[in-house]
């Protein structure tokens, strides 16, 4: 037998075992008729969010004010228009994974749409304040224009901030996608449904962790290794979690989160206080205290 031959029965082998395997039905998608969303074209929205919100650090760097209103407006259009075809096919897929009829996807995409659009004059002002934080919270930062274009931490948070306004209005799968381009990127995970306030900052960043129903105040600042998360999971009569509870962290204003500590549950941390490295909490930490 030729090694042709083997090579072809070797792949005609392994295709049967995939085709007909029991496990392809817990793996197979149910349909095919409306393409998934694209993780290349949700970058692309994101770095077309990041230069409207910071021109001239990000997307053309040769920005004059005389062009500036051209730009800005040829972008938001662009960024209204292809969001709305990403997250008609979120719909679409959770439509199709529930059974459930999409008809009117296309005409609720768009709303969505150009409801999120319309935020992002604010989503600027509070990103600028994030900036201005880590300038302010980091002597090593030379500048407020150094913290926009080289910190994790806003890269992170223009993710976070854009994901969290489709978060709040129930756009299925396209807020996480997001999220999880600032992770790849960074290494900060957080969830789009945090609501995080002004002036936030994550100094170094990498292992950051922040979950589904974290709420943090203003003016706080987290280092790196640094998880917001559930102490546990209830669980219903047939053993599955339950969606949609508060199992997250309350942080107010003005807290101080060290690296490595580790804070779990539907516990707060009060105004003021400094959580030192490397700590596990699961109780309420009072206002202005320091746990060290």
């Amino acid at each position: 037998m030729s090694l042709c031959n083997t090579k072809e029965n070797f792949t005609d082998d392994i295709t049967r075992k995939l085709i007909y395997s029991d496990v392809l039905q817990k793996v197979l998608r149910k349909s095919s008729h409306a393409p998934m969303p694209s993780s290349h074209l949700l970058h692309e929205i994101i770095e077309d969010v990041r230069a409207v919100i910071f021109p001239g650090y990000f997307g053309h760097s040769d920005m004059t004010q005389k062009s500036l209103e051209y730009y800005t407006g040829s972008l938001v259009e662009k960024i209204y228009f292809s969001l709305a075809k990403q997250i008609k096919r979120g719909f679409c897929f959770e439509c199709i994974e529930t059974e459930h009829n999409c008809s009117e996807c296309e005409s609720k995409s768009h709303a969505i749409a150009e409801s999120v659009v319309a935020e992002l004059p604010r989503l600027r002002e509070l990103l600028a304040l994030d900036a201005v934080a880590g300038y302010e919270g980091d002597p090593a930062a030379r500048s407020v224009g150094e913290v926009i274009f080289c910190y994790p931490s806003i890269r992170a948070m223009t993710c976070q901030r854009f994901a969290h306004e489709l978060f709040i209005r129930d756009v299925p799968m396209i807020p996480r996608m997001i999220s999880e381009i600032a992770h790849s990127e960074t290494g900060i995970d957080i969830h789009p449904g945090a609501d995080i306030s002004e002036k936030f900052f994550i100094d170094h960043g990498t292992g950051v962790v922040i979950g589904e129903t974290c709420i943090i105040g203003k003016n706080v600042r987290v280092y790196q290794g640094v998880t917001l998360g559930a102490k546990s999971f209830p669980l219903d009569d047939h053993g599955n979690p339950i969606k949609g509870i508060a199992r997250h962290p309350i942080v107010e204003d003005d807290v101080v989160i060290y690296s490595g500590a580790t804070i779990l549950g539907r516990i707060t941390v009060g105004k003021g206080a400094v959580i030192g490295g490397n700590l596990w909490i699961t109780s309420d930490v009072p206002a202005e205290s320091k746990v060290i």
